[in-house]
């Protein structure tokens, strides 16, 4: 799908938690042809202090009504302005930018999200559903308070969760789920999370000779490569994730 500058329509704002809101916005062309793993960059207006775009992952489309869903961390003004929008305020959006998870082929996978990592699995699960495949799909996070949205992710796979204090499903690390016990039954890993949490898993892939893609989250400005402040080190050279990426094969990264 050809990148695009367009103003979208706020359709929803569904508040988490303190911390997390999913904003649902409506654009007035087709959305049909963007891919699980790519990312928008919105302008953000009513913060005095955030003059670049913010880059989102894409957390859903609905192709039939037009509408996309992004998945918002409050971390600063700019995502915070966001979080503010109220329904039918307008953004303006780049998009669709950056690659995608390779994910056509595959007939069992893992997908495995920690903390606003969750937020591309959804869209790449509804898209492996509509293949015919179901997936496991196992959500890390620090405590019962930062797991939600089961009911969403359910609807295109069996969900596993994992916090570090025990409070919602296993406790542990997501490498330490009992899952992990026999990776021998999938072929492929899909990660997005925190950078240790995703280091940890290709690591273990790679000791079972699993495929795995990783979804980078490097701070970007741009989001077309032309600042390179986003330059990660792989085997092939420092490369930008918001064009390279931000979905890169373990196997690729020097990890």
């Amino acid at each position: 799908m050809k990148k695009s500058v367009k103003d979208f329509i706020v359709k929803t704002i569904h508040k988490i938690n303190d911390e997390h809101v999913v904003i649902e916005v409506q654009s007035s062309e087709s959305l049909n042809g963007i891919k699980p793993g790519q990312f928008v960059n919105i302008e953000v207006n009513g913060s005095k202090t955030t003059f670049l775009r913010r880059p989102i992952s894409i957390h859903d489309i609905d192709v039939a009504n037009n509408t996309m869903s992004l998945f918002v961390k409050i971390v600063g003004d700019g995502t915070k302005a966001m979080s503010e929008l109220k329904p039918g305020d307008v953004i303006n959006m780049m998009y669709p930018l950056g690659n995608q998870f390779h994910y056509e082929t595959i007939q069992k996978p893992l997908l495995i999200g920690g903390g606003c990592g969750v937020a591309p699995l959804l869209f790449l699960s509804r898209k492996l559903n509509e293949l015919g495949n179901k997936s496991d799909i196992l959500i890390g996070a620090r405590s019962s308070k930062n797991i939600s949205m089961l009911d969403k992710y359910q609807q295109f796979g069996n969900v596993f969760t994992i916090t570090e204090d025990g409070t919602h499903g296993e406790k542990g690390l997501v490498t330490s789920h009992s899952l992990f016990q026999d990776l021998s039954v999938y072929d492929k890993i899909f990660v997005c999370g925190p950078e240790p949490m995703m280091k940890a898993v290709g690591k273990v892939a790679k000791e079972n000779q699993i495929d795995c893609e990783v979804s980078l989250e490097n701070m970007m400005a741009c989001g077309i490569g032309a600042c390179l402040c986003c330059v990660t080190d792989t085997k092939n050279g420092n490369q930008c994730v918001c064009t390279e990426g931000p979905v890169f094969n373990v196997n690729d990264l020097k990890w």
